[in-house]
């Protein structure tokens, strides 16, 4: 859970099997940084209705994901699981040929177990991996493809986790933080990450509890105490997407939006993006041909 109080760490007990204890970062996070990635939040988001319009974005995406989620579990299609893939940028134009091969009964199992099972958090993240059908074959593209199909899986499971309940969980997808990559948002927060050959930063979620509990220090420090699970997740939307526009802004590909605003990309990384009309679904049915862009 968002440690509120600054207590020793060695104090922070695990209450129950679901618990996430903070660890302490093994690299420092940098205050200025963050002050300039919070600046850059609030002005951008006037475009956009100001901080309070995302806030209310993103509280409507919990409340969906939670009466979703419990549907889900018993339906007998997929169609209440389309509905969250629907708001899970980074996984909903690849994985749903993999929920559909699994089958409903097998998807519903995997999202109970995700949910409820006594397993330490990492471990049931990688039950929901492990129980997608992976692609025929040992050539290279199928392997490749494989790859992408589990990272998919990866930020689906770890969205569903933390929009069901946030304060219990940090936001574990791969643009977060990717050890295998060494990249995501909180590389942002570290100075001098460029010249760093490798950043010890895991993908534990103790570390990015230990991470969320920096976050939230540092909007205290700008008078945030509302609704800080979700300003931590517009935080680091905002710091990634300032990486990506500085670094790749031309070959980010159509799924991220060439030609789109700072606030619209930052919205879309959340998945709070607005289907161009209403009521289509986002979700790509069929397999998707490699890109070889963006977060995907």
């Amino acid at each position: 859970m968002l440690w509120f109080k600054s207590k020793p760490l060695a104090q922070l007990l695990p209450v129950a099997a679901e618990t996430v204890v903070p660890l302490p970062l093994p690299v420092a996070l940098d205050s200025q940084i963050f002050k300039y990635h919070y600046d850059q939040l609030l002005e951008q988001s006037e475009a956009d209705g100001g901080i309070a319009a995302l806030i209310e974005r993103l509280q409507a995406k919990q409340r969906a994901m939670v009466a979703t989620f419990e549907r889900a579990r018993a339906a007998a299609g997929l169609s209440e699981v389309e509905a969250m893939l629907d708001q899970v940028f980074t996984a909903r134009r690849r994985l749903y040929p993999a929920l559909e091969s699994a089958g409903a009964a097998k998807v519903r199992e995997a999202l109970a177990k995700l949910r409820h099972d006594a397993l330490p958090v990492t471990a049931r993240l990688q039950a929901f991996v492990d129980a997608m059908p992976g692609t025929a074959g040992l050539d290279r593209a199928s392997l490749k493809a494989a790859g992408k199909l589990r990272r998919a899986a990866w930020d689906f499971a770890a969205e569903l986790l933390h929009f069901t309940d946030s304060d219990q969980f940090p936001l574990m997808t791969r643009w977060v933080w990717d050890q295998a990559t060494q990249s995501g948002a909180l590389r942002e927060f570290i100075r001098g990450n460029d010249s760093m050959q490798e950043i010890p930063l895991t993908n534990a979620p103790e570390m990015f509890e230990g991470a969320r509990v920096w976050l939230a220090d540092q909007l205290r420090t700008e008078g945030i105490y509302r609704d800080l699970p979700l300003w931590i997740d517009l935080m680091l939307a905002q710091a990634y997407t300032n990486y990506l526009r500085s670094v790749a802004e031309g070959s980010l590909g159509a799924d991220f939006g060439r030609g789109t605003t700072p606030g619209e990309q930052l919205a879309k990384l959340l998945g709070i993006d607005r289907a161009r009309r209403t009521g289509l679904s986002r979700v790509k049915k069929e397999k998707m041909q490699d890109s070889g862009v963006g977060v995907q």
